[in-house]
């Protein structure tokens, strides 16, 4: 299987299934020297872990990393970082009853017909699970371009959307951390949850918006081809498990304005006035606040009686069962604050050899 690897000088490979013995990774090319905090990495993967409320699965895991190369003295030593994170809670009989038979609108089916063979468990390679590694590798990034703030939040649950723009919100941590959902705005908040908790009784789920703003970025990150900084953050985003669109800047409304509309002025000091170019030109970082938002999509397995096929072809009729979650967007918020930064501190690292006059610095 390839595409397990992500990055080009920050590389992170994962591995493991959603009810195997572990997941895991090896972190590739973090510079020696970088002084951790493991208690920051534990709290981004308690943000992600399941069973953290009612509005996610209850799946009851800790989480726990074990950092196992690569640190000494709590501090990188250039060498390749590995680390693992134990199952300690599946219940793969609760997948039995789809054994033979593929889930509507899930990898099941797709997974199966490349490979030849499928984990079912839990959806195997293809869980969400796996994106807990994705958690490790991007707070150790968060640590090395620590002065870059990355913020996501949720931003629209189904039909509710927080219409909002994120200047006029207040996106401190203990803000957005407040609710389950994470959404700045807290009468949107509990609206959202009680959305999700009306579908889960319902034994269906919804999916959803999450919007990032990355701040403090200088002038000149990304590349001017095929590596474009926004190419790499949609790559990023759509990288991840239910991930269905991805926009930034002023997105699709852009194609309603003209020219005269939508061109940012500069001013003296070199901003721009307005930021509807999303804090990217050309593929490159312009110094301005980068933002975007991903479509969410709702999550494949649902507590219904859906019509499907077996192996063979055959109409059959199945129903999810055991521990899912009804709205991925509070568990994501962490993975796609994650991923940017494995894209970011990439980028840092290639702008070194960007100058010759950096190389021999």
């Amino acid at each position: 299987m390839a595409g397990n690897t992500f990055g080009s000088l920050f590389k992170v490979s994962t591995f493991g299934e959603s009810h195997g013995k572990a997941l895991g990774g090896i972190i590739d090319g973090c510079p020696a020297g970088v002084e951790l905090n493991i208690e920051k990495v534990q709290y981004e993967l308690n943000r992600r872990r399941p069973g953290q409320s009612s509005i996610v699965t209850q799946r009851n895991e800790i989480d726990r990393v074990n950092f196992i190369s690569g640190i000494f003295n709590k501090k990188t030593t250039g060498s390749p970082i590995g680390f693992i994170i134990y199952n300690k809670d599946q219940k793969s009989d609760d997948y039995k009853h789809i054994k033979n038979v593929y889930r509507p609108s899930h990898s099941d089916f797709t997974y199966e017909k490349k490979y030849g063979i499928r984990d079912y468990r839990g959806g195997g390679r293809s869980s969400a699970r796996e994106t807990i590694c994705r958690v490790v590798a991007g707070s150790i990034a968060k640590q090395i371009i620590k002065d870059i703030k990355i913020i996501a939040y949720v931003s629209s649950v189904g039909n509710i959307s927080l219409d909002k723009s994120y200047q006029d919100l207040n996106l401190s941590e203990k803000i957005i951390e407040s609710n389950s959902i994470r959404c700045p705005d807290l009468h949107y908040a509990k609206k959202m949850i009680s959305e999700i908790e009306k579908i889960k009784s319902k034994g269906d789920t919804i999916g959803g918006i999450i919007t990032c703003v990355i701040k403090n970025v200088p002038v000149g990150i990304g590349e001017p081809v095929f590596s474009k900084l926004h190419a790499e953050l949609s790559r990023a985003m759509l990288s991840i498990n239910a991930v269905k669109g991805f926009e930034y800047g002023s997105g699709f409304y852009g194609t309603k304005l003209t020219g005269s509309q939508h061109n940012d002025l500069f001013e003296q000091n070199e901003k721009t006035k307005t930021n509807l170019s999303g804090g990217i030109q050309g593929g490159i970082s312009n110094g301005m606040d980068i933002y975007f938002r991903i479509a969410l999509k709702p999550v494949a397995t649902i507590m219904q009686e859906q019509k499907t096929i077996d192996k063979n072809g055959n109409i059959v009729y199945m129903k999810g069962k055991g521990r899912h979650d009804p709205c991925v967007l509070p568990r994501a918020v962490p993975i796609v604050e994650s991923m940017v930064a494995l894209v970011l501190v990439d980028y840092f690292m290639y702008n070194k050899l960007s100058k010759y006059s950096s190389i021999i610095k």
